[in-house]
């Protein structure tokens, strides 16, 4: 996993988004989704361009099902933006760095 991104549990979860003054990406994800395997890479790129602008994070969705379930969400991988404590994007499925980078520029 590359250095530029945090794995959380449920409890980092919430500690994290009161305190971060930087936009937080998370990545719902678990071991045995193909679709959040083939995402990793992607999302290891995206924290190693933007990781001086915005936090990103990784949770475990079967070792902490609480955040998941906070945020509704239904379905992995799930990619919530938070900026100033609140969701401000979401984008669910395997989806190309393209997009993702647009996302990410829209919340910076």
């Amino acid at each position: 996993m590359a250095e530029n991104v945090i794995h959380l549990n449920d409890e980092d979860f919430d500690e994290l988004l009161k305190t971060s003054e930087k936009p937080i990406l998370v990545d719902f994800w678990a071991p045995w989704c193909g679709p959040c395997k083939a995402t990793e890479p992607i999302i290891e790129a995206l924290a190693s361009e933007f990781g001086d602008q915005m936090t990103f994070t990784k949770v475990n969705v079967d070792d902490n099902p609480i955040s998941p379930s906070k945020h509704n969400v239904q379905a992995i991988p799930t990619l919530l933006f938070i900026k100033d404590g609140a969701v401000v994007n979401q984008i669910t499925g395997m989806v190309a760095k393209e997009k993702l980078e647009e996302a990410i520029k829209s919340v910076l």
